[in-house]
């Protein structure tokens, strides 16, 4: 281990110099900086992470049951497991995807489910990703960069390879795939994940397609080949729902491709992830996971939810208000760390502004009870110190479910912080899934 330790500016330099960087869009200004990488690795047991992977496939399944039935029969609202008025008042919910059905009726084909484990050893989920989840890339990339600098600390330790994630994605793609070339769709150089979207093209042996890159006839999908145009089968967008057909969602958007919902909704393309899917990772129908769980598979979950208090019921409201400062007061809608409110830090007129609109807009906001979640060794200015850190878990349902044996392991940097995402200035780690 002390090996690869004396290699982490090196590898540092090296993930720079091939851009493994991220960009944030902040007052219309993109600024692009590195995603700082620490070599001590969280460490995960075969035993440990088998549960979890038990948990999380359960878990994605009934999610992807959850979409499929929002968007044709509505069962879960009918038999009131979730209040019809809180879905359909879901941001992520998109009328425009009623009645589609993707192939083989998947909707979330990576989804990045957000955990962290408490002191207890608990593992809880935080978060359900399930429209464009990003990070696989950064793991991917450190880990091989490590084993060049120090191939002797994957010799001496029985570490599962993870070198895998490219194959398991290109083994999602062909099973949906209707027909054609697989491409990976990217808005552009100026996307916070280009790199990620250059490197899994890279890995699939798909191709890295620019929205001016594709045109629909007759309901179907071509490329613009240097000879002849390609037909597409299947497309891992990494575009935000609304931008990726101004004929059916916003008119103005300039990276959609026009007319690809009426070819999705016809069959002769599969999208990934498909359509509609931030209805499910609202941060407020994350509260009603384990029940879709119960409804749909008729199990108990097997994961965690953080404890959670939806402002949409008074009975939670009243009681999250007698104990504000002890809970976090989450945005619904806002993601990358953002529209998060620790109770306990807000000053006497924010606390009285946040309750009015909590007042006001209750369908808006989540609270959680505050878990303080495991530290872990990181190296600071050459000294091991600890810090917050949660794991970002990739699950890939193609023809079965399968979580991917590695992960994201994102870390504060601020010793005050429990914020660990990459836009709030956290780094990252790789994640060491033992095999026995």
């Amino acid at each position: 281990m002390q090996d690869l330790l004396k290699h982490t500016d090196n590898i540092n330099k090296l993930l720079a110099r091939f851009g493994v960087k991220f960009g944030i869009y902040k007052n219309n200004v993109f600024h692009e900086q590195l995603f700082p990488f620490d070599a001590i690795p969280r460490v995960i047991t075969a035993a440990e992470f088998a549960e979890i992977e038990k948990g999380l496939v359960q878990r994605v399944t009934a999610l992807n049951m959850f979409l499929y039935d929002i968007y044709h029969d509505q069962h879960i609202i009918k038999d009131k497991v979730i209040p019809e008025e809180f879905v359909f008042s879901s941001k992520g919910y998109l009328p425009e995807c009623y009645g589609c059905t993707p192939p083989k009726k998947i909707y979330s084909h990576i989804s990045g489910i957000d955990l962290v484990q408490a002191k207890d050893k608990t593992w809880y989920i935080l978060e359900d990703n399930l429209r464009i989840p990003s990070g696989a890339s950064y793991p991917l990339i450190a880990r091989k960069l490590c084993r060049i600098a120090s191939p002797q600390s994957y010799a001496n330790n029985n570490i599962v390879d993870n070198r895998n994630y490219g194959t398991m994605l290109r083994k999602v793609m062909d099973n949906v795939n209707t027909g054609g070339i697989s491409v990976i769709l990217t808005p552009g150089r100026y996307n916070a994940a280009f790199f990620e979207h250059a490197y899994l093209a890279e890995m699939t042996h798909s191709i890295l397609a620019m929205p001016t890159d594709l045109y629909v006839e007759n309901s179907q999908v071509y490329y613009r080949a240097m000879d002849k145009p390609q037909k597409v089968g299947v497309i891992y967008r990494r575009i935000s729902d609304e931008y990726l057909d101004p004929l059916t969602f916003l008119p103005e958007s300039l990276i959609g491709v026009p007319n690809l919902i009426n070819a999705y909704r016809a069959g002769n393309v599969a999208i990934m992830n498909a359509p509609g899917n931030g209805v499910a990772d609202d941060k407020g129908i994350y509260y009603f996971v384990p029940k879709m769980i119960k409804y749909y598979l008729g199990e108990d979950s097997i994961t965690h939810n953080a404890p959670t208090y939806l402002m949409y019921y008074n009975k939670d409201r009243d009681y999250a208000l007698a104990h504000f400062d002890e809970l976090v007061f989450k945005d619904v809608s806002e993601a990358g760390g953002y529209g998060v409110f620790f109770g306990r830090d807000l000053s006497s007129q924010q606390k009285q502004d946040f309750i009015s609109l909590l007042q006001t807009e209750p369908r808006r906001f989540i609270a959680q009870e505050i878990i303080d979640f495991i530290d872990l060794p990181i190296i600071d200015k050459g000294k091991e110190v600890l810090r917050k850190a949660d794991l970002r878990a990739f699950v890939l349902s193609g023809s079965e479910t399968k979580v991917w044996p590695s992960g994201l392991t994102r870390f504060s940097r601020n010793p005050d912080s429990f914020v660990v995402n990459s836009s709030q200035g956290g780094g990252f780690k790789d994640t060491w899934v033992l095999s026995r």
